[in-house]
Protein backbone atom coordinates (compact mmCIF):
# COMPACT_ATOMS: atom_id res chain seq x y z
CA UNK A 1 0.00 0.00 0.00
CA UNK A 2 1.26 3.78 -0.76
CA UNK A 3 -0.18 6.55 0.57
CA UNK A 4 1.08 9.78 -1.06
CA UNK A 5 -0.28 13.01 -2.23
CA UNK A 6 -1.21 14.09 -5.39
CA UNK A 7 -1.16 17.58 -6.91
CA UNK A 8 -4.62 18.74 -7.49
CA UNK A 9 -6.16 22.59 -9.34
CA UNK A 10 -5.99 23.46 -5.76
CA UNK A 11 -3.88 21.91 -3.27
CA UNK A 12 -2.68 18.60 -3.20
CA UNK A 13 -5.02 15.20 -2.35
CA UNK A 14 -4.46 12.65 -0.03
CA UNK A 15 -4.37 8.86 -1.78
CA UNK A 16 -4.03 5.76 -0.95
CA UNK A 17 -3.14 2.96 -3.90
CA UNK A 18 -2.86 -0.91 -3.28
CA UNK A 19 -0.72 -2.13 -6.27
CA UNK A 20 -1.41 -5.33 -8.00
CA UNK A 21 0.24 -8.57 -5.51
CA UNK A 22 3.63 -9.65 -6.48
CA UNK A 23 3.52 -12.46 -9.06
CA UNK A 24 0.09 -11.99 -10.27
CA UNK A 25 -0.66 -10.85 -13.21
CA UNK A 26 -1.89 -7.27 -13.64
CA UNK A 27 -5.51 -7.23 -14.89
CA UNK A 28 -5.91 -3.40 -14.84
CA UNK A 29 -6.32 0.08 -12.67
CA UNK A 30 -9.22 0.75 -10.18
CA UNK A 31 -10.27 4.52 -9.82
CA UNK A 32 -12.41 4.38 -6.36
CA UNK A 33 -14.90 7.55 -6.51
CA UNK A 34 -16.17 7.87 -2.74
CA UNK A 35 -19.90 8.66 -1.93
CA UNK A 36 -20.85 12.19 -0.18
CA UNK A 37 -19.62 13.22 3.54
CA UNK A 38 -20.30 10.86 6.50
CA UNK A 39 -21.33 7.92 3.97
CA UNK A 40 -17.20 8.33 2.79
CA UNK A 41 -16.23 7.96 6.30
CA UNK A 42 -18.45 5.06 7.15
CA UNK A 43 -18.12 3.08 4.16
CA UNK A 44 -13.84 3.38 4.61
CA UNK A 45 -13.33 0.11 6.32
CA UNK A 46 -15.35 -1.53 3.10
CA UNK A 47 -13.48 0.07 0.60
CA UNK A 48 -10.05 -1.18 2.18
CA UNK A 49 -10.91 -4.69 2.41
CA UNK A 50 -12.34 -4.29 -1.18
CA UNK A 51 -9.18 -2.64 -2.68
CA UNK A 52 -6.59 -5.51 -0.87
CA UNK A 53 -8.83 -8.25 -2.53
CA UNK A 54 -8.29 -6.69 -5.56
CA UNK A 55 -4.94 -6.08 -5.40
CA UNK A 56 -4.81 -10.08 -4.92
CA UNK A 57 -6.66 -10.28 -8.36
CA UNK A 58 -4.21 -8.28 -9.71
CA UNK A 59 -5.62 -4.92 -10.09
CA UNK A 60 -4.13 -1.71 -8.76
CA UNK A 61 -6.69 0.16 -6.95
CA UNK A 62 -6.24 3.69 -6.28
CA UNK A 63 -8.62 5.53 -3.31
CA UNK A 64 -8.80 8.96 -3.23
CA UNK A 65 -9.78 12.25 -1.02
CA UNK A 66 -11.48 14.66 -2.92
CA UNK A 67 -11.36 18.24 -2.60
CA UNK A 68 -12.36 19.41 0.80
CA UNK A 69 -12.64 15.81 1.64
CA UNK A 70 -10.82 13.87 4.63
CA UNK A 71 -6.91 14.27 4.39
CA UNK A 72 -6.89 16.38 0.99
CA UNK A 73 -6.56 19.92 0.80
CA UNK A 74 -9.58 22.39 1.40
CA UNK A 75 -12.57 22.70 4.01
CA UNK A 76 -15.54 20.99 2.68
CA UNK A 77 -17.42 24.26 2.15
CA UNK A 78 -15.31 25.22 -0.56
CA UNK A 79 -15.60 21.69 -2.33
CA UNK A 80 -17.04 22.15 -6.06
CA UNK A 81 -18.95 19.47 -7.99
CA UNK A 82 -16.24 20.44 -11.02
CA UNK A 83 -13.10 20.40 -8.93
CA UNK A 84 -14.19 16.75 -8.16
CA UNK A 85 -14.24 15.91 -11.78
CA UNK A 86 -10.69 17.50 -12.04
CA UNK A 87 -9.92 15.59 -9.11
CA UNK A 88 -10.93 11.74 -10.31
CA UNK A 89 -9.37 12.90 -13.97
CA UNK A 90 -6.09 13.88 -12.55
CA UNK A 91 -6.25 10.39 -10.44
CA UNK A 92 -7.55 8.56 -13.79
CA UNK A 93 -3.96 9.94 -15.26
CA UNK A 94 -2.12 8.98 -12.42
CA UNK A 95 -3.51 5.51 -13.15
CA UNK A 96 -2.51 5.44 -16.49
CA UNK A 97 0.66 6.32 -15.72
CA UNK A 98 1.34 3.73 -13.72
CA UNK A 99 0.81 1.20 -16.89
CA UNK A 100 -3.02 0.34 -16.44
CA UNK A 101 -3.97 0.72 -19.27
CA UNK A 102 -7.26 -1.59 -18.65
CA UNK A 103 -10.03 1.05 -16.05
CA UNK A 104 -12.46 0.76 -13.92
CA UNK A 105 -14.43 3.46 -12.35
CA UNK A 106 -15.86 2.25 -9.18
CA UNK A 107 -18.48 4.66 -8.02
CA UNK A 108 -20.03 4.37 -4.23
CA UNK A 109 -23.70 5.87 -3.81
CA UNK A 110 -23.27 9.68 -5.19
CA UNK A 111 -19.83 8.58 -6.39
CA UNK A 112 -21.74 6.76 -9.02
CA UNK A 113 -22.74 10.08 -10.66
CA UNK A 114 -19.29 10.94 -10.69
CA UNK A 115 -18.05 7.72 -12.18
CA UNK A 116 -20.78 7.32 -14.97
CA UNK A 117 -19.99 11.27 -15.77
CA UNK A 118 -16.25 10.45 -16.29
CA UNK A 119 -16.69 7.64 -18.05
CA UNK A 120 -18.55 9.31 -20.73
CA UNK A 121 -15.25 11.54 -21.24
CA UNK A 122 -12.60 9.20 -20.93
CA UNK A 123 -10.94 5.77 -22.14
CA UNK A 124 -12.46 3.58 -19.31
CA UNK A 125 -13.51 0.05 -20.18
CA UNK A 126 -16.21 -0.57 -16.97
CA UNK A 127 -18.31 0.39 -14.19
CA UNK A 128 -18.53 -0.74 -11.36
CA UNK A 129 -21.62 0.79 -9.17
CA UNK A 130 -22.41 -0.30 -5.71
CA UNK A 131 -25.61 1.18 -4.80
CA UNK A 132 -25.71 3.96 -7.21
CA UNK A 133 -27.43 7.24 -6.51
CA UNK A 134 -30.00 8.23 -9.46
CA UNK A 135 -30.96 11.48 -9.17
CA UNK A 136 -28.81 14.31 -7.39
CA UNK A 137 -32.05 16.20 -6.42
CA UNK A 138 -33.44 13.84 -4.53
CA UNK A 139 -30.14 12.87 -2.79
CA UNK A 140 -29.95 16.24 -1.53
CA UNK A 141 -33.34 16.52 -0.32
CA UNK A 142 -32.66 13.42 1.91
CA UNK A 143 -29.14 14.70 2.99
CA UNK A 144 -30.96 18.42 3.88
CA UNK A 145 -33.45 15.92 6.18
CA UNK A 146 -31.02 15.05 8.39
CA UNK A 147 -30.98 19.25 9.52
CA UNK A 148 -34.27 18.73 10.00
CA UNK A 149 -34.98 15.97 11.78
CA UNK A 150 -32.12 17.64 14.03
CA UNK A 151 -33.76 20.76 14.11
CA UNK A 152 -37.23 19.24 15.44
CA UNK A 153 -35.42 17.30 17.80
CA UNK A 154 -34.16 20.63 19.25
CA UNK A 155 -38.06 21.69 18.75
CA UNK A 156 -37.21 24.24 16.42
CA UNK A 157 -39.76 25.07 13.24
CA UNK A 158 -37.49 25.02 9.88
CA UNK A 159 -39.09 23.59 6.48
CA UNK A 160 -37.39 22.43 3.61
CA UNK A 161 -38.16 25.32 1.75
CA UNK A 162 -36.63 27.32 4.23
CA UNK A 163 -33.73 25.44 3.22
CA UNK A 164 -33.19 25.97 -0.45
CA UNK A 165 -34.54 29.66 0.34
CA UNK A 166 -31.10 30.02 2.51
CA UNK A 167 -29.30 28.15 -0.32
CA UNK A 168 -30.57 29.77 -3.22
CA UNK A 169 -29.55 33.18 -1.48
CA UNK A 170 -26.18 32.60 -1.79
CA UNK A 171 -25.60 31.15 1.66
CA UNK A 172 -23.96 28.31 2.88
CA UNK A 173 -26.02 25.56 5.03
CA UNK A 174 -24.30 23.65 7.91
CA UNK A 175 -25.97 19.75 7.79
CA UNK A 176 -24.64 16.80 10.38
CA UNK A 177 -21.16 19.24 10.46
CA UNK A 178 -20.70 19.62 7.08
CA UNK A 179 -20.88 22.97 5.39
CA UNK A 180 -22.73 22.33 1.93
CA UNK A 181 -22.22 25.69 -0.48
CA UNK A 182 -25.18 26.74 -2.79
CA UNK A 183 -22.83 26.02 -5.90
CA UNK A 184 -22.33 22.27 -4.70
CA UNK A 185 -25.98 22.28 -3.78
CA UNK A 186 -26.75 23.38 -7.40
CA UNK A 187 -24.28 20.70 -8.65
CA UNK A 188 -25.76 18.21 -7.32
CA UNK A 189 -29.43 19.13 -8.34
CA UNK A 190 -28.42 18.96 -11.32
CA UNK A 191 -26.76 15.61 -11.89
CA UNK A 192 -28.13 12.54 -12.36
CA UNK A 193 -27.30 8.71 -13.78
CA UNK A 194 -25.57 9.46 -17.03
CA UNK A 195 -26.17 6.68 -19.62
CA UNK A 196 -22.23 5.31 -20.45
CA UNK A 197 -21.16 5.10 -23.97
CA UNK A 198 -22.76 2.31 -26.17
CA UNK A 199 -20.65 -0.70 -25.93
CA UNK A 200 -19.64 -0.02 -22.15
CA UNK A 201 -19.78 -2.31 -19.62
CA UNK A 202 -21.59 -1.93 -16.06
CA UNK A 203 -21.57 -4.42 -12.89
CA UNK A 204 -24.06 -2.75 -10.40
CA UNK A 205 -24.45 -4.25 -7.13
CA UNK A 206 -27.46 -3.24 -4.80
CA UNK A 207 -27.47 -4.45 -0.82
CA UNK A 208 -30.79 -6.15 0.22
CA UNK A 209 -32.36 -7.82 3.52
CA UNK A 210 -33.29 -10.46 2.34
CA UNK A 211 -32.72 -13.72 -0.36
CA UNK A 212 -33.98 -12.81 -4.03
CA UNK A 213 -34.98 -9.53 -3.59
CA UNK A 214 -34.91 -7.37 -6.92
CA UNK A 215 -33.83 -4.20 -7.79
CA UNK A 216 -35.25 -1.22 -6.70
CA UNK A 217 -37.64 -0.34 -9.23
CA UNK A 218 -36.07 3.03 -10.32
CA UNK A 219 -32.97 1.00 -10.39
CA UNK A 220 -34.45 -2.16 -12.60
CA UNK A 221 -35.99 1.33 -14.98
CA UNK A 222 -32.39 2.59 -15.33
CA UNK A 223 -30.69 -0.77 -15.87
CA UNK A 224 -33.54 -1.35 -18.87
CA UNK A 225 -32.65 1.83 -20.19
CA UNK A 226 -29.35 1.34 -20.04
CA UNK A 227 -29.68 -2.42 -22.23
CA UNK A 228 -31.98 -0.21 -24.76
CA UNK A 229 -28.54 2.02 -25.99
CA UNK A 230 -26.48 -0.53 -26.48
CA UNK A 231 -24.72 -0.50 -23.02
CA UNK A 232 -23.52 -4.43 -21.36
CA UNK A 233 -25.02 -4.67 -17.46
CA UNK A 234 -24.72 -6.72 -14.77
CA UNK A 235 -27.02 -6.06 -12.26
CA UNK A 236 -27.00 -8.29 -9.13
CA UNK A 237 -28.76 -8.03 -5.46
CA UNK A 238 -26.89 -9.39 -2.48
CA UNK A 239 -28.15 -9.44 1.43
CA UNK A 240 -25.69 -7.09 3.21
CA UNK A 241 -26.31 -3.98 5.62
CA UNK A 242 -26.24 -0.58 4.41
CA UNK A 243 -22.33 -0.08 5.20
CA UNK A 244 -22.76 4.35 3.88
CA UNK A 245 -25.24 4.73 6.49
CA UNK A 246 -24.93 2.05 9.59
CA UNK A 247 -24.57 3.59 12.76
CA UNK A 248 -21.87 1.29 13.61
CA UNK A 249 -19.09 0.18 11.05
CA UNK A 250 -20.76 -2.17 8.94
CA UNK A 251 -19.20 -4.62 5.99
CA UNK A 252 -21.10 -6.69 3.51
CA UNK A 253 -18.73 -9.91 2.83
CA UNK A 254 -21.11 -10.97 0.06
CA UNK A 255 -20.27 -7.74 -1.57
CA UNK A 256 -16.58 -8.17 -0.89
CA UNK A 257 -16.76 -11.84 -2.59
CA UNK A 258 -18.66 -11.29 -5.75
CA UNK A 259 -17.10 -7.94 -6.83
CA UNK A 260 -13.57 -9.61 -7.19
CA UNK A 261 -15.93 -12.48 -9.14
CA UNK A 262 -17.25 -10.34 -11.75
CA UNK A 263 -14.38 -7.83 -12.34
CA UNK A 264 -11.65 -11.10 -12.99
CA UNK A 265 -14.77 -12.98 -14.84
CA UNK A 266 -14.01 -12.74 -18.76
CA UNK A 267 -15.70 -10.49 -20.89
Amino acid sequence: MEAFFLPGSQGARFAIYHPPAAGVAERGGVLYVPPFAEEMNKARRMVALQARRLAVAGFGVLIPDLYGCGDSAGDFAEARWEIWRDDLSRCRDWLLGRGHHRLVLWGLRLGALLAAELAGDSTTQRLLLWQPVLDGERFLHQFLRLRLTADRLKGGDETMARLQEVLAAGQTLEVSGYELSPELATAMKQARLQVPPAGGWVDWFELVNAVNRPLLPASQRTVDEWRTSGVTIHPRTLVGEAFWATQEIATAPDLLAATVAALVAER
